[in-house]
This record gives structure tokens, C-alpha cells and sequence, in this order.
């Protein structure tokens, strides 16, 4: 008969290692003993540099990250359909009976059919705050025209969608008439080239053109000095600068010709809320005088002939993913601890073999013969004397023979 002793279970739950020790066995990754640490002044000041070189790696990784540079590249504009928002305020030294401003372009549409500008009676002359508000736009534009791609990062990220305020209300009212036209307002246009003009006359539309009537106005009528404060294409964005905002032509010629030739380039924008789409331009002007008598043949006026280039140019953010900054961000830590790590090794090794080098010198062949005297005299010191009558020859052994 076998007896079966009951089986104690607290022994059973006693063999099972704990969580704890099952995970720590599972490190891949080798530990040394805190006793096989060999801590060391050089050591320490290794470790404080590599602390603030990863504080200064991981400022720099977040700032670039947070904050990223801009990034442009070309881009074909496929989309045709859009609109094309055209914006204009500008001032013409004429009376508003004696001109008329409107856009005809390669559809030959009716000139109505993109909307009406307002033609606003007004001065030519400035008062003394607008003329110096005015001034400053000129200097201001002047300025960034000049030295655009040396401040383009910080415009596009400044925020500000205008740099300058609009002109001011004029305080004091001119006892004499009206002298010039305001000319204001925007237009919805087709993406195609077509021409923007102000000329003597009113404008009379008739099918796929239109005509001024100029029939009753005298040479002298004519001044085509104008002053133009804002024109646009598009939604203002700020880093956008607009070479036309600013002009000022001023000629005492009666029969004269401005011409603007117009480049626009669409610009798609990209930021956190989406891609906006505005335009930037540039601009060539021609002037001349027209004289019938010499040969200079033509209509007087103030021409802006726009075309509509087949790239766009797309702006976004030098940003990586979110999960590539972090791996890049590691990978910039790691290899900094590992070659810190390298460094002080070798630091160490270098102080040790420069104390070795100290504490295994040999003494020289002077310092050798400056030992050897007091050697003797030491050890004459320590040796007794023995006196000369003590001295005695050592006694002979007889031999006895039996």
C-alpha cells in the first residue's frame, strides 16, 4: 500500500521566478558591477561636456523642426479654370469724364462682363502726411525689391500679409476742382493674358472689342501722370512683395504711352490649415512718346499687358515626418554618448601612459656618482675600528704525531 504525502503548493509557487527576473534575464544588453567602475576626474569632465553638447543637439533638432526653413520649386499649373482676382488703386491726373479703365483679354469677352472699377473725383496733389506716407511706401518697396532674396526667409515668415498701411484720408479739402481720378476696385478675371488699360475717353463695349470716345477732347486734355498705391493679383500672403505698389510717374508731356509688361506666376502656399493659392508678378515698363509726325505711332495711355506663366511655384515647409525627427533625433544622441564614450578612453589612456612615463624614469650617470660617496661614508660610519695592538697573526697548528 503506498501512502501519498499531500504536496505543500507554497513550494510549487516559491520555484517560479518572479516577473521581474524573468524580464531582467531577458537583457540583451550586458551590465558592468558598480565595483568594476573606474571613476576618474577626466571621466567627469567628459561626461559634463557631452551633457551640454546633447542639450545644445536636441534645442537645435526641435528648433529646426518646430520652426523649419522654407522650401520652393517649380511646379506645372494644370488648372486653367480658376480665377484670376485682380485688385487696383491708382490715381490719373485727369478728370473721371476724360478717362475710362477696363480689361479686354484673349476671350474677347465684353469688357462689363469682369465687373465695373470705381472712378472716384480727387487731387493730384498730396497733402504733406499722405505725400510722406507715400514716400515711405516708395522707399520701403524700393529697399525690398532690392534686397529680396536676402530677407525672402524672413518675410514669408514674418505673418504680416502687407508691410504698409493703406494711404490716409486727406484732412484738408482743396478749395480748388477736382484735377485727377481715383481708379479703384477688383476685378474677377479669366487665367488667361489679356490687357488692363486706362485711357482717354469712355469706354463703349461692341462684340469681342470696345472703343474709347475721344472725339471731343483736345491735346491738351491729355496728362497721363499717375500714381499707383496698390496693385495686386490675388489674395495678399505675406512674403509676396508687389514691384508696382509705390510707382510714381510724373511727365509734362500731353501725348505719352506708359506700358507695363505683367508676368504672373501662380504660388500655392501650403501651411497647417491647408494650400492657399495667391500670384506673384514681375514687371518690365516702357515709356515713350507718341508723335505722329516722327514716326511714334500709337494710343496715349497707361497699358498693363499681363501674362499667365505655365509654372507655379509651390512653398512649403523643409519639415520632415514627425517619426523620422524622432529617429533622427536618437540616432543624433547615441552616436554623440558613443564617440564621447571613445574619447574618454583615450584621454585616459594618455594620462596613464603620461604618468607611467614620470614614474618609470631612471636615474642618470651624475646623480649616480653623487650617490656614491656618502654610500662609502656610510658605511665607514658603520663599520667599527679595531686597534693595531689587537691584531694578531693567526696561530699555527702543530702537528702531533703518536
Amino acid at each position: 500500500m503506498v501512502i501519498k504525502e499531500p504536496v505543500d503548493m507554497s513550494l510549487i509557487r516559491q520555484r517560479r521566478k518572479p516577473v521581474t527576473q524573468i524580464v531582467t534575464e531577458l537583457d540583451a544588453f550586458p551590465k558592468i558591477p558598480e565595483t568594476y567602475v573606474e571613476q576618474t576626474a577626466s571621466g567627469a569632465y567628459v561626461a559634463i561636456i557631452t551633457f551640454f553638447l546633447v542639450v545644445l543637439m536636441v534645442y537645435s533638432e526641435m528648433n529646426y523642426y518646430f520652426w523649419p526653413g522654407l522650401k520652393f520649386r517649380f511646379a506645372p499649373d494644370a488648372d486653367m479654370s480658376a480665377k484670376l482676382k485682380f485688385n487696383v488703386d491708382m490715381t490719373v491726373a485727369m478728370p473721371c469724364d476724360l478717362i475710362g479703365a477696363d480689361i479686354l483679354d484673349k476671350t474677347n469677352q465684353n469688357a462689363f462682363t469682369f465687373g465695373r472699377l470705381k472712378e472716384e473725383p480727387t487731387w493730384w496733389e498730396l497733402d504733406s502726411a499722405q505725400r510722406i506716407h507715400f514716400e515711405e511706401v516708395q522707399r520701403l518697396n524700393q529697399y525690398l525689391r532690392e534686397e529680396y532674396h536676402q530677407l525672402q526667409d524672413v518675410l514669408w515668415k514674418s505673418g504680416f500679409s502687407r508691410l504698409y498701411a493703406d494711404l490716409p484720408e486727406r484732412k484738408v479739402q482743396p478749395i480748388t476742382p477736382h484735377d485727377a481720378c481715383r481708379v479703384h476696385g477688383s476685378l474677377t478675371l479669366n487665367k488667361v493674358a489679356g490687357n488692363f488699360h486706362v485711357t482717354a475717353g469712355k469706354v463703349l463695349p461692341i462684340m469681342g472689342a470696345h472703343a474709347h470716345m475721344t472725339g471731343f477732347m483736345e491735346t491738351r486734355d491729355y496728362n497721363f501722370s499717375h500714381r499707383i498705391e496698390k496693385l495686386t493679383f490675388g489674395d495678399n500672403h505675406a512674403g509676396i512683395i508687389q514691384p508696382l505698389e509705390g510707382d510714381e510717374k510724373i511727365t509734362d508731356i500731353n501725348l505719352m504711352n506708359f506700358q507695363y509688361f505683367i508676368e504672373i506666376v501662380p504660388t500655392e502656399v501650403s501651411g497647417l490649415t491647408g494650400k492657399k493659392t495667391t500670384y506673384q508678378y514681375s514687371v518690365k515698363d516702357h515709356v515713350r512718346p507718341i508723335d505722329h509726325s516722327h514716326g511714334s505711332h500709337g494710343t496715349p495711355g497707361i497699358y498693363f499687358k499681363y501674362d499667365i506663366s505655365a509654372l507655379k511655384v509651390e512653398v512649403t515647409k523643409d519639415r520632415e515626418g514627425f517619426f523620422q525627427f524622432l529617429v533622427r533625433l536618437c540616432a543624433s544622441v547615441g552616436g554623440l554618448v558613443a564617440t564621447s564614450t571613445i574619447v574618454c578612453g583615450l584621454v585616459k589612456h594618455l594620462i596613464s601612459f603620461i604618468c607611467c612615463l614620470k614614474a618609470s624614469s631612471t636615474p642618470t650617470k651624475s646623480q649616480l656618482n653623487e650617490a656614491k660617496p656618502e654610500t662609502v661614508s656610510m658605511l665607514a660610519a658603520v663599520q667599527p675600528t679595531v686597534p693595531k695592538h689587537k691584531i694578531q697573526p693567526p696561530l699555527k697548528q702543530e702537528v702531533k704525531s703518536s
